[in-house]
């Protein structure tokens, strides 16, 4: 079995579920020691145990991304055991409340902002000095359609997926003469996950891809030498 990844240190939010974890076990078994990250012990370690149990190695490290001094301290941490960080896969993020934009609620649409495009951020300007320690360092955010082509009632969701594209396009672009560190936006398209069973109540999760298929996609990505600001929309 090819291992691409392999000697690679990987870190993935959201990873205790859905497109998250499946991106985790994917790089695992493309040979990267994954960090795994979410708000949820159990879950991190239900991924952690099925990464292990498939010969791939992982850390879990249980944070709330909202709070910028645990992403340093996870900074930090990370310098200090591996010295450097080498793909950054950037997917955990909260829908809000679908709603007419006058209808926003203030306090719930700046806790969105907050994970959704602050988080994103903080762990860039964390882990910008690990990235660039990297020979071939990878970013991708996960998007949605509704970043690019807005949607009614998906105000507050798509205007933080259009915010989080330019934030990381625009780190790509600062980044291209100062080695090989690339950016990537990766649209996963309609997957059976809990938020999009969330957003389309009574939709048949038979009818949409796996997120098996989404972590898989993102893995074989994030092993190839795609241009910085490439987008890829995860079809099946």
């Amino acid at each position: 079995m090819t291992r691409p990844l392999e000697n690679q240190i990987a870190l993935v939010t959201g990873a205790s579920r859905g497109i998250g974890a499946a991106t985790a076990k994917a790089l695992a078994a493309a040979g990267a020691h994954v960090l795994l990250v979410a708000r949820t012990t159990g879950g991190l370690e239900e991924t952690e145990e099925a990464i292990h149990a498939a010969g791939g190695s992982s850390t879990i490290a249980p944070l709330d991304l909202t709070d910028g001094n645990s992403i340093g301290r996870l900074a930090e941490a990370v310098a200090g055991r591996w010295e450097k960080l080498d793909l950054l896969v950037i997917n955990a993020a909260t829908l809000g409340t679908l709603s007419p934009v006058p209808a926003i609620d203030p306090k719930e649409y700046a806790k969105l902002l907050t994970l959704n495009v602050g988080a994103p951020q903080a762990l860039i300007a964390a882990f910008d000095p690990l990235l660039r320690k990297s020979a071939r360092a990878r970013v991708a955010a996960i998007t949605s359609s509704v970043g690019a082509r807005p949607r009614a009632f998906w105000g507050a969701y798509g205007s933080s997926k259009a915010a989080l594209e330019n934030l990381i396009l625009s780190y790509g672009e600062e980044m291209q003469a100062l080695g090989d560190l690339r950016v990537a936006i990766v649209d996963p398209g309609g997957t059976a996950t809990a938020m999009r069973a969330k957003a389309f109540p009574g939709e048949d999760p038979a009818t949409l891809k796996s997120p098996d298929v989404v972590g898989g996609a993102i893995a074989a990505l994030l092993a190839s030498d795609f241009a910085t600001g490439h987008r890829m929309r995860v079809e099946g």
